[in-house]
């Protein structure tokens, strides 16, 4: 038999995956948590013993979207075998696969919390840092920060962009094609940041 902490952790994490799918569906104004309950099929009070209002469950939804995100970066940071700047370009194209999947989700990500934001933060810092550890890769670590700050901008403008339908095809280069263009204009790590020699590559694969 499953302890209660378990059904409570159990529960939680239904009306979570309930609350990102209506979000897919219909954006923030989809998510109720009387809708959330029943489409995680629990009771109608349920929802309410697990998070204080609707705001707080899509702070719960952007928090965990983080978590993922930081995850997969987490997988490329620890990957010693693929090229830095091949590394760095995955991490680019992560965070625009979410955008063109999952744009409801997207945006929330990148809007400040009206619920509890300590976990949403730290969830999201977490993932920043490890986008910096990987671009430390590339550029070296005195520069790191100055570059970064440019790529994640720089992708977050071009992923707005091609959301909106701005981002027209025979007008301006393709999304994919502007992340590369940025990549090849980021200066090769010195040395005593890589390790070795063959570290050094700076060719987009």
């Amino acid at each position: 038999m499953p302890t209660r902490a378990e059904t409570a952790a159990t529960t939680r994490r239904g009306l979570v995956d309930a609350a990102g799918a209506l979000l897919d569906l219909g954006g923030p104004d989809a998510v109720t948590l009387r809708e959330v309950g029943a489409r995680a099929g629990v009771s109608r009070s349920a929802p309410y013993r697990h998070f204080a209002d609707k705001q707080s469950l899509l702070t719960a939804v952007a928090t965990e979207a983080w978590s993922a995100v930081g995850d997969s970066l987490q997988a490329l940071a620890s990957d010693p075998d693929t090229a830095p700047v091949s590394s760095l370009r995955r991490a680019l194209m992560l965070l625009m696969a979410v955008g063109r999947s999952r744009p409801h989700l997207y945006r929330l990500m990148f809007t400040a919390p009206t619920g509890d934001p300590t976990a949403a933060v730290r969830a999201a810092g977490r993932a920043q840092d490890l986008f910096l550890r990987l671009v430390a890769r590339v550029v070296g670590d005195d520069e790191a920060w100055r570059y970064a700050g440019l790529l994640l901008t720089s992708v977050h403008g071009i992923t707005g962009l091609e959301l909106s339908g701005h981002l027209i095809q025979d007008k301006w280069p393709g999304a994919d094609e502007l992340v590369d263009l940025l990549l090849t204009r980021l200066p090769a790590a010195p040395l005593t940041s890589l390790g070795s020699p063959n570290r050094q590559e700076n060719s987009v694969r």
